[in-house]
């Protein structure tokens, strides 16, 4: 039997994962409860790229760096829950991209709702001023580490 883990002694990386991962959970759960069920975590890398603009399948394997097969995937995946649809390409009649359908940025809009609503109910159990002081804390990390350009162009990537 493992001996139980002391929050005390978690570092830096475990606890702000651990703490992205239980507020990610909580979003997920008021995203259920909002009648997005069917939603996953990681939908949210899909629809990353689908908010700026219409992607192919291909185009969207090399933002996410990941296979066409995977992204040909999800694509399916997300089209079968109504999330994103495929539409003909203007300007050439052979090419399908990927958008994300109204249920899809009702989802986007959802999860954000969600997402403000967590971190509020965190400034008032928390105090304001250590969210504060915890969020610029994170945003630095992001910074120090080099993954700064990677969230403003929305090409964040699940861990391998």
């Amino acid at each position: 039997m493992t001996a139980p883990v002391d929050l005390g002694e978690l570092d830096l990386s475990l606890a702000a994962m651990l703490a992205g991962l239980a507020m990610a959970e909580e979003v997920e759960r008021r995203l259920a409860a909002a009648g997005f069920d069917d939603v996953r975590f990681s939908h949210g890398f899909v629809f990353q790229h689908l908010l700026r603009e219409p992607l192919t399948v291909g185009a969207l394997a090399r933002a996410m760096g990941v296979t066409q097969q995977r992204a040909s995937k999800a694509a399916s995946e997300l089209e079968a829950l109504g999330y994103v649809r495929r539409e003909v390409d203007r300007n050439d009649a052979r090419v399908r991209r990927l958008v994300l359908a109204d249920r899809g940025r009702e989802a986007v809009a959802a999860a954000r709702e969600a997402r403000a609503a967590v971190t509020a109910e965190l400034r008032e159990r928390l105090g304001a001023r250590r969210v504060g002081a915890a969020e610029r804390v994170l945003r630095e990390v992001v910074t120090e580490l080099g993954a700064e350009d990677a969230v403003r162009a929305r090409r964040v990537r699940l861990p391998r």
